[in-house]
């Protein structure tokens, strides 16, 4: 069996068409793609550190 991606069941990925949406739609859409982008960016600088600080932990003399 392939390895798949992990993904949240709710995350907020491009529907297959944007046919029939409102302007209000759409905003709301970008909103939430921004409000996930900026939470992915904030794990990403968390794992940073982590990683770094394990690094700096297990640095050899």
């Amino acid at each position: 069996m392939e390895d798949e991606p992990r993904q949240k069941p709710d995350a907020p990925l491009a529907p297959r068409t944007y046919d029939g949406w409102s302007m209000a739609d759409f905003e709301q859409h970008l909103a939430a793609l921004k409000a996930e982008i900026t939470r992915a960016e904030a794990a990403m600088i968390a794992r940073k550190g982590s990683l770094a600080a394990a690094a700096a932990f297990f640095k050899t003399p």
